[in-house]
């Protein structure tokens, strides 16, 4: 199973919370950090917000944080926030499902992992918490928006469900 590079942001985003100075975070410092796209960033951060995972603040000392401590974030309710559609194989549209066996076998492998899953939290994501922070500080600074721009800082921005 391969989770969607929105999960693997949503998680991302966790657990730089979960350790950065402050709890607090902005898009830009997460997307230049990482080197991710600061549009599919803002979905995803907009979404988790919606999960009521994390707590938004707009204009100037803006970001967000996490909406409750780390230990309460389970892992697996963040990947069912994120992959609302976790099956593994489109059965409902083949051929053969009649008479095959294969998607109870899926569904019982997708249980597995999400069982698995459940039993963590954002706090066992970020355990060393000493040595994600030193490899946070050291990830780049955002560039400062040029005076000219008319790109207000995108955390200032309402987000789009495209």
């Amino acid at each position: 199973m391969q989770l969607t590079r929105h999960t693997d942001y949503a998680l991302r985003v966790l657990i730089h919370l979960a350790v950065a100075p402050g709890g607090r975070a902005t898009i830009a410092e997460i997307a230049e950090g990482y080197g991710l796209s600061r549009n599919h960033l803002m979905k995803v951060v907009h979404h988790l917000g919606q999960g009521g995972f994390i707590a938004t603040q707009r204009g100037r000392g803006g970001g967000f944080a996490l909406a409750r401590p780390a230990e309460e974030v389970g892992i697996g309710a963040v990947v069912r926030h994120s992959e609302p559609d976790m099956r593994m194989a489109d059965c409902a549209s083949c051929a053969i499902r009649t008479a095959c066996g294969l998607s109870g076998i899926l569904a019982e492998a997708t249980n597995a992992f999400m069982a698995a899953l459940d039993r963590y939290s954002l706090a066992d994501a970020a355990r060393d918490r000493r040595g994600l922070a030193a490899l946070i500080a050291a990830l780049p600074a955002p560039a400062p928006l040029s005076s000219g721009s008319n790109d207000a800082c995108a955390d200032e921005r309402p987000l789009r469900r495209d």
